[in-house]
């Protein structure tokens, strides 16, 4: 089935279940005129975060990877007024446009972005002995999905969600042959969601206007 049938759907989708919203299509667009790269959720994925960041009642959310505060929007939206959400981003930047957008977003009150290299701010924010989060997402340089798992798990409680970003890697997820560090990093997160005692995991496969790809979600127990 060609991608433009998959676009067609989510096209269809997102007009009948995703309303209209200046503030995310002004988000859209600034990173955009920006020139970040165009990696973003879906709106429709976006909502799915924010659905489950609402059913689970989270108040502290931990983002990896915030490019320009799409994805952060949507979650920090579902958070209750003294909620938390704290955003780690490598790029400056992205950092500049994102601080933009969720201050656009009205949502500067909630929201803390870092920019670092992501393994040093985790490093620096478990230093500071914080709360667990409720839910962490994981959205960043895939090689490196292992040891953001990791840091995951020392940031977090039981029952903390975990929910790790473009997965299947077109299908090549599936192949131990390859020599993308992006699938290997990937590869060896799958190993460690298997392989660890503490985490009820699971995998969904998708398409849609980003392709074929999927999320990993897991629930520490």
């Amino acid at each position: 089935m060609p991608k433009s049938t998959w676009t067609a759907v989510d096209d269809y989708l997102t007009t009948k279940l995703i309303s209209a919203d200046p503030v995310l299509e002004a988000t859209l667009d600034a990173n955009h005129r920006a020139g970040l790269p165009s990696i973003d959720v879906s709106p429709l994925q976006g909502k799915f975060l924010h659905l489950i960041a609402q059913i689970a009642g989270v108040k502290r959310i931990l983002e990896i990877g915030t490019l320009g505060g799409y994805s952060t929007t949507w979650l920090a939206r579902a958070l209750p007024q003294n909620g938390r959400l704290i955003s780690l981003e490598f790029e400056p930047k992205h950092v500049e446009v994102a601080r933009k957008n969720i201050a656009r977003a009205g949502l500067s009150e909630l929201v803390e972005i870092r920019q670092g290299a992501a393994a040093d701010s985790l490093a620096k924010l478990y230093a500071e002995d914080p709360s667990p989060f409720d839910l962490i997402f994981i959205d960043a340089d895939k090689p490196n999905n292992p040891v953001y798992l990791e840091w995951a798990l020392k940031l977090s409680r039981k029952g903390t969600i975990i929910i790790v970003d473009n997965v299947i890697r077109n299908g090549e997820i599936s192949s131990s042959a390859s020599k993308d560090p992006k699938v290997q990093g990937t590869r060896t997160m799958f190993d460690m969601l298997s392989a660890n005692p503490r985490l009820q995991a699971t995998a969904l496969q998708t398409v849609g206007s980003k392709g074929y790809d999927g999320f990993a979600m897991a629930v520490v127990s």
